[in-house]
């Protein structure tokens, strides 16, 4: 068994299958991103905080 074999076929599809493919393939990973969102760490939330109060205070 070769480490990196590669499916060797070629198959020929049309822009709209392919398309329609892209399609679904980004809608199932976004799906799946979005349950897997969590929280920020309470360290990096509060970084961010500080940067707003400094741009608050620049504008």
């Amino acid at each position: 068994m070769e480490p990196h074999s590669r499916i060797s076929d070629n198959i020929d599809i049309d822009h709209k299958t392919s398309r329609s493919i892209c399609d679904e393939v980004g809608e199932r990973l976004q799906q799946d991103l979005s349950l897997e969102a969590s929280a920020l760490p309470a360290f990096l939330d509060r970084l961010i905080d500080e940067l707003r109060k400094r741009d608050e205070m620049i504008a």
